[in-house]
């Protein structure tokens, strides 16, 4: 036995020879914890606040958190589909770790699905990468539309490409959905204290709710529909 003027007794087990605290303050999180803590993650809630709600040591949640934005794939599944009447459309919304981040998005047009996303500058190297993150068939078949943005005439194909202003609706969903990331997600937020301190974790966040937007948009065409529809990368 530990001392008995002791915080936290330490008992010794006999048979094995192992020394435990009878009641330790730190505890293994349940499995409903971490459920709850990636829905969290998904509203706009900073992690402070995460921690609060939930009573988590601030530094064990950034680690978690950590961990949890470097397994996120940087790529988008998207409904399997056939090379006619693909649409897409393009947008840009700017950002903060250290410095301005732009976030690149593509849309579906049809679907509404986030078919690509580029985190970087705001320079046509930022555009080449959004334009290289699409699936391939999107990239060889889609008519694109975007604002007046000159990055986007250096990179997309000239034949497919329009460059529309906001008057024509032609851009309407990914207005829209620049709208609702910032809506969603706090380190997107203009004027935040929640900003992001890591670009790494910064893209994972974003990442993590473009695949969890696009599962909703499955599972909602799934309802309309009733039929399960095959996922593709290409």
């Amino acid at each position: 036995m530990g001392r008995p003027d002791a915080a936290n007794k330490t008992t010794k087990c006999r048979d094995c020879g192992r020394q435990f605290v009878e009641n330790p303050q730190w505890k293994p999180k349940e499995r409903d914890t971490f459920a709850l803590i990636d829905r969290m993650l998904l509203e706009r809630i900073p992690l402070a606040g995460i921690a609060r709600v939930l009573q988590l040591s601030e530094s064990w949640l950034q680690q978690y958190v950590n961990a949890r934005y470097a397994k996120v794939s940087q790529q988008a599944k998207v409904v399997a589909k056939t090379t006619s009447r693909l649409v897409v459309q393009m947008d840009e919304l700017w950002s903060f770790v250290d410095n301005k981040q732009w976030v690149w998005l593509a849309m579906d047009g049809e679907t509404r699905e986030i078919i690509g996303c580029h985190v970087g500058d705001h320079s046509a190297k930022s555009a080449q990468a959004l334009w290289n993150s699409l699936p391939r068939r999107y990239r060889q078949y889609a008519r694109i539309y975007t604002d007046y943005w000159e990055a986007y005439s250096c990179v997309l194909p000239s034949k497919r490409h329009f460059a529309v202003g906001k008057e024509s609706g032609l851009t309407n969903y990914i207005e829209r959905l620049n709208n609702t990331l910032r809506q969603r997600l706090s380190r997107l937020v203009r004027q935040s204290l929640s900003f992001s301190k890591k670009l790494d974790n910064h893209i994972g966040a974003i990442w993590n709710f473009i695949h969890h937007y696009n599962q909703k948009i499955r599972e909602k065409l799934q309802r309309e529909q009733m039929v399960s529809f095959p996922l593709s990368f290409t």
